[in-house]
């Protein structure tokens, strides 16, 4: 399943607005997010660089977007597994994305990547993870499928 429609969050409007003007496109929402954390130098990309960064520190990390896999790389997609089930089960929110191309755009990347981590960003002295409004809905984007059988496709914007 392919998520093309809206997701309303965290918002407040007047009862005149129409509803359209409230949403939030969830491909529109999680290019702002990456955006965002790039500018911040909180993404990791490619696969191996994510399991290398898992691999020492999973609570670093929030998001974790993998591209569909291409048909016919067998070494690849069970990377991409068994990455997945390690995000599962260290609550790290996995979003899958409609195209490694667009992804790979996305990130100004010249070479085309599967996956990457957003990682978190933390207030004061350590203590307590922020979170932006882009991300904020994405973690409510998450929570709403965490237990769904399959999870959603997310349409990303064309770059």
């Amino acid at each position: 399943m392919v998520v093309e429609e809206s997701v309303n969050m965290h918002y407040t409007h007047n009862h005149n607005m129409e509803l359209a003007d409230c949403d939030t496109p969830i491909g529109r929402t999680v290019k702002s997010a990456l955006l965002r954390a790039q500018s911040e130098s909180r993404v990791i990309v490619g696969l191996s660089a994510a399991i290398n960064v898992l691999s020492k520190s999973p609570e670093g990390s929030l998001f974790c977007l993998m591209a569909v896999p291409k048909d016919g790389d067998s070494a690849t997609h069970m990377h991409e597994v068994l990455l997945e089930a390690f995000c599962y089960e260290n609550d790290i929110y996995v979003i899958k994305v409609d195209d490694a191309t667009k992804l790979s755009r996305i990130l100004g990347q010249e070479s085309i990547e599967s996956c990457c981590l957003v990682q978190k960003t933390w207030a004061g002295d350590q203590i307590e993870e922020h979170l932006n409004k882009a991300e904020n809905q994405l973690v409510d984007y998450c929570e709403a499928h965490w237990d769904a059988p399959q999870h959603p496709i997310v349409q990303l914007p064309v770059v």
